[in-house]
């Protein structure tokens, strides 16, 4: 069968940059995007144009920030879409390369997060899990120093952007893609685990992390914009929400030490 016409408006860099000023984005802001790029419709040029469209609406005095995971640089014993064979494992502890933020593509974060990664000019933290890239004036202020035992802790962009004043923009996603919520995790008490990845240089190491978890992230998310003042639209065919670190944050650490309270939980999955 031929593929069907698309339906939907038509989306360019134009109407996407005017439509997210529209939303409230600002000229000048430092913004943290999560992205879908299929919910937004038909995009004239894919991720390119919507990356344009960005950086338009945020000016060359504004940055954007992306989550750039790269999850598969993990221990295999944990993989499970899809498992490999216990045999395996050994040899790929031992194969495994090393992260690189120039060349250590993302995974499981879309396709706009690896087109930013890309983009001229852009910077990358240096945790090997849980890096974030950024392109504008600010990119080096927010991925500097991310420390290799702090996945998304004080020690990393997240508690910058925080302190920069920066707004998470949602674009066609819930807020189970918010990482803003993991720093909260940070901030009560947590468990700590055991995280399994290629050593810098060469071979395999275990280091000890605050457990990390979205479960509950939708629920979490639906009081906090019950309860918070948060921007809502549309850009293309998506819908938008747009609100600031700082208040996802702060909701966070009050609503999870409530509705989810780990302190008695001990996790130790096999390295």
């Amino acid at each position: 069968m031929p593929t069907p016409p698309p339906t939907g408006p038509l989306v360019t860099r134009d109407t996407l940059a005017a439509q997210l000023r529209r939303l409230g984005v600002e000229t000048g802001e430092t913004l943290l995007a999560h992205s879908s790029l299929s919910s937004l419709g038909w995009v004239c040029g894919g991720p390119v144009a919507l990356v344009q469209g960005l950086l338009d609406a945020l000016g060359p005095d504004g940055t954007l920030v992306v989550p750039a995971q790269s999850a598969d640089l993990s221990d295999p014993a944990l993989w499970s879409n899809p498992p490999v064979p216990e045999e395996w494992w050994e040899r790929i502890r031992a194969a495994m390369p090393a992260y690189d933020p120039l060349i250590t593509p993302t995974r499981g974060v879309g396709v706009i997060p690896e087109t930013v990664r890309r983009w001229p000019g852009a910077l990358r933290s240096a945790h090997p899990h849980t890096s974030f890239a950024a392109v504008g004036p600010r990119a080096a202020e927010i991925t500097e120093g991310h420390s290799p035992d702090c996945r998304l802790g004080e020690r990393s962009p997240l508690a910058r952007l925080e302190k920069l004043g920066a707004r998470v923009l949602l674009l066609g996603v819930g807020y189970d893609s918010c990482t803003s919520f993991h720093l909260a995790e940070y901030r009560i008490p947590a468990p700590l685990v055991e995280v399994g990845r290629p050593a810098p240089g060469g071979g395999w190491e275990v280091l000890t992390e605050v457990s990390i978890d979205s479960d509950r992230f939708d629920e979490l998310g639906s009081d906090f914009e019950r309860d918070r003042p948060v921007v809502r639209g549309e850009v293309g065919a998506a819908d938008a929400r747009l609100f600031p670190v700082a208040d996802a944050v702060a909701y966070a650490e009050r609503w999870l030490a409530v509705h989810r309270p780990r302190e008695e939980e001990i996790l130790h999955p096999p390295v």
